[in-house]
């Protein structure tokens, strides 16, 4: 049976059970076994994040930046056998996808994070230095980080984005690896752990566990040790968990469901109507579309150019080979999904059968009457995740205007509108209403990207994140969910922290001059 990582050693896991990944490429059972973990293994390493918490707070941003560098650099010394574990166990391709995508993207967000640990501006320390009054962010204590089935590096709960943020911070994590993927996981743990030896902070900064029961990720969400935690994955699972913080009083941010609705203006389908049905396809068919980006509701108003638009999106997505779904669980959820929207209204336009190997699902391209859609609104916003999505046909733009109204929160919208200006009119009315319901606003280009900005923001209004204000990628923005605003009364000069004197080393800090607030 496989060790799990805490307080800094691999040891036997408390088990409660086990469970063994599956290549979804194959659907055959792999054969590495690891444990689901009892209770005591919670506390175990709830136990030692705490000291780990009491610990990091003596050390400087640089020493954490220190460790998220050097992780960074051992994740790359074993590229090559990292990317052949999640190719095994995702079906994820090792090129592009793993080795020349994914992988530098986690390394990069790593380095990102240990800079903005070094510049420390996330602490958003301000000085009333005429009142001596001072507060800043600081860390908020232990994390837990839920990651998600469908980046086994860039997410993952031991490599991500989440985990690195919560690190620059100074908080330390306890990674809950999905099971999907649990030996890849493990990898980067080891990658993790040895950064820790490396760079001397504290031996549970980073702890893992590899699956655990629904009523003990529930109970560890919810226990008094936990400063926060951040979870990707279905509306289901982060809505329970949710409940389970909320009652317990823990902040939680969670990124759920979303169908990142596209809408095309009529000039746009005139001019390049063809080019829009490929780059539609190519952008709702990417990993067999189970990115939480990817394209899953389309928006048009009925005209000649728009059938044309609609009939050419499906004959693509008949065309092309299905790709590879993670599991055989995902593979029953994106059937009952489709079956939910036709039951709901939506007409299938494409064939009922795979043409892929390993857990495939058929390329789905279904279409509703905006009348329909606004009739039965919530059933046909249900997410169908992988390679299926929905077609509005509105009459008119005022049903366009309508339909996108009922919209519930997501974390992207696009418009596509004509480059010669035909759209022009048109464009203000529909980004007032889509600009409220997403987080991320693009004109003419699809959802699936998701840039290392400091100006990205990957979240949005409810459901497809728990709180629209904070975001999991953009550093240092991403780092404020795990800090805690703390403020300094009267406070003696020497028993401040560093960060709050009046020669600070470093960060952008607000200060009072002349009853006006400034900068540095």
């Amino acid at each position: 049976m496989t060790e799990v990582l805490v307080a800094g050693e691999w040891r036997a896991a408390s088990v409660a059970g086990s469970f063994r990944a599956r290549n979804p490429a194959t659907r055959e059972e792999l054969a590495q076994e690891f444990p689901v973990s009892a209770w005591a293994d919670c506390d175990r390493a709830l136990d030692a994040a705490v000291e780990a918490a009491r610990l990091l707070r003596g050390f400087s941003g640089e020493q954490l930046g220190r460790f998220l560098a050097a992780y960074a650099e051992n994740i790359e010394s074993r590229a090559d056998e990292i990317v052949a574990l999640a190719n095994e166990e995702t079906g994820l391709p090792v090129k592009p996808r793993l080795r020349d995508v994914e992988l530098p993207r986690t390394t990069t967000q790593l380095r990102q994070a240990a800079s903005a640990a070094r510049e420390g501006s996330w602490t958003q320390a301000v000085l009333d230095t005429k009142n001596n009054i001072r507060s800043h962010f600081a860390p908020i204590g232990p994390v837990v980080v839920f990651g998600p089935n469908n980046f086994p590096l860039a997410f993952n709960g031991i490599s991500g984005g989440d985990f690195a943020a919560a690190i620059a911070t100074g908080c330390p994590v306890i990674a809950k690896a999905h099971p999907l993927h649990p030996a890849t996981s493990q990898a980067l743990a080891e990658c993790a752990n040895a950064a820790l030896a490396s760079s001397g902070l504290p031996a549970a900064t980073a702890q893992m566990l590899y699956h655990l029961s629904n009523e003990d990720g529930l109970r560890l969400v919810a226990d008094g040790r936990v400063g926060a935690t951040s979870f990707t994955g279905s509306r289901p699972a982060g809505l329970h968990l949710k409940a389970a913080a909320d009652k317990a009083g823990k902040p939680i941010y969670l990124e759920m469901s979303s169908l990142n609705p596209i809408v095309y203006l009529p000039g746009a389908l005139k001019e390049r109507g063809e080019a829009l049905a490929t780059e539609t396809a190519d952008s709702g068919l990417a990993a067999a579309g189970q990115f939480c980006t990817s394209p899953n509701l389309l928006f048009v108003v009925e005209s000649s150019e728009a059938r044309s638009f609609i009939n050419g999106v499906a004959k693509i997505y008949s065309e092309r080979a299905s790709g590879t779904l993670f599991s055989e669980a995902g593979l029953r959820g994106l059937a009952k999904g489709v079956e939910r929207l036709v039951e709901a209204g939506a007409k299938a336009l494409t064939a009922a059968t795979a043409n892929g190997k390993g857990y495939c699902y058929p390329n789905t391209v279904l279409e509703v009457s905006a009348g329909v859609f606004l009739a039965n609104g919530e059933a046909l916003q249900q997410e169908a995740f992988g390679n299926a999505t929905t077609v509005v046909l509105c009459a008119d733009l005022d049903e366009l205007h309508a339909a996108l109204e009922s919209l519930e929160g997501n974390l992207t919208g696009a418009i596509y509108s004509s480059k010669a200006g035909e759209d022009d009119a048109f464009y203000d009315g529909v980004a007032e209403i889509l600009r409220g319901k997403v987080g991320r606003l693009m004109n003419d280009k699809m959802p699936t990207g998701v840039a290392l900005s400091p100006a990205m923001n990957h979240g949005g209004p409810y459901p497809s994140t728990g709180h629209p204000g904070f975001t999991a990628v953009g550093i240092p923005r991403s780092l404020q969910r795990f800090g805690t605003l703390q403020c300094y009364d009267g406070v003696r000069p020497e028993r401040l922290p560093a960060a709050l004197r009046d020669a600070a080393p470093h960060g952008e800090i607000w200060r009072a001059v002349d009853g006006s607030w400034v900068r540095g």
